[in-house]
């Protein structure tokens, strides 16, 4: 399964499994109601203050599907073990569909 662009999709590896995220209002809400604000989080990502723990919390609630078995904490491990660098692309994409408001 591969990320849907036209959807607002991204896609995070995670053990060497893509994942598919797609920011729906639901998803968002649910990571909303963790987080704060979701505009606020953009303004801390904005300004590099973004924490590994709401990225991965973003991450977790716009899961399009969760592998069997696949628990929070293990998803938070597989993000933070592939870097920074790997997971911000989808973030921006995430980041993209908030201030679009799709």
């Amino acid at each position: 399964m591969s990320a849907n662009a036209a959807r607002g999709e991204a896609a995070v590896r995670v053990a060497g499994v893509e994942l598919v995220l797609r920011p729906s209002f639901g998803a968002l809400v649910a990571a909303e109601q963790e987080v704060g604000p979701l505009f606020a989080l953009v303004e801390r990502a904005a300004d590099g203050r973004l924490g590994l723990g709401e990225m991965v919390a973003l991450f977790w609630h716009c899961l399009k599907e969760r592998p069997e078995g696949l628990t929070r904490e293990a998803f938070g491990e597989g993000v933070a073990a592939g870097g920074l660098a790997a997971a911000t692309p989808a973030l921006r994409v995430l980041i993209g569909q908030i201030l679009a408001g799709r």
